[in-house]
């Protein structure tokens, strides 16, 4: 074998060798690059949107996320539930959500929300921030029996609130629970700390469940 053929393979060792360094230096540098993509812990604290997906969500079932370090509850509401929302006005404080404040103006409505079957609202009672537990179940006797049509109870101190999150009366809590500006990105999408109408959305009304 001749010295330039010897070279010849040398150097082409060599080339290979550079390619796959240089490709790894490549990878190295894109990653920080590509990370910026998604949004660091601080910018999601700080208020950075939230999507949820409620495909799989059931009637009842509720689940939590987290935004701006606040709870924020988000479940499916079945008909009788719907009904009930309106024979409860009488014990509730603020049954026509008057206290602006704490709903965004879309969400000003007897079910505090874009739809009437999904609520999205943050858990953290109104009186000291506690967080409230979730009570679905009707009639139960510890909240009043055959009152009670489902609900939230804070154990700390007692304060009830029902189903849109709207405060029992003679309770340590003043006001109902905050509603957080969201919008629906799609039947089976909710984005949360953006407003419909920032987003150019114009809510809509739906009685039937989301399919």
């Amino acid at each position: 074998m001749s010295e330039q053929t010897i070279d010849l393979k040398k150097r082409r060792f060599l080339t290979n060798a550079t390619s796959v360094v240089g490709a790894v230096g490549v990878g190295f540098v894109a990653w920080p690059f590509l990370s910026t993509w998604n949004p660091s812990a601080r910018a999601k604290a700080a208020g950075a949107p939230v999507e949820v997906d409620i495909s799989k969500l059931e009637e009842g079932q509720l689940v939590r996320v987290l935004w701006r370090k606040q709870p924020v509850w988000i479940f499916k509401r079945d008909k009788t539930t719907v009904s009930n929302l309106s024979t409860l006005n009488d014990i509730l404080v603020d049954p026509n959500s008057l206290e602006t404040s704490q709903q965004p103006e879309y969400a000003k409505n007897p079910y505090r929300s874009i739809n009437p079957d999904i609520a999205v609202i943050i858990g953290s009672c109104t009186h000291l921030g506690c967080s409230p537990t979730y009570r679905p179940e009707l009639g139960a006797a510890d909240l009043g029996g055959d009152a009670w049509k489902g609900g939230f109870y804070c154990p700390c101190h007692g304060s009830k609130f029902d189903l849109a999150g709207r405060v029992y009366i003679d309770v340590p809590a003043p006001i109902n629970l905050m509603i957080p500006p969201y919008h629906f990105v799609s039947d089976t999408l909710i984005q949360i700390g953006v407003s419909p109408e920032e987003h150019e959305v114009t809510p809509i009304f739906k009685s039937n469940k989301l399919t």
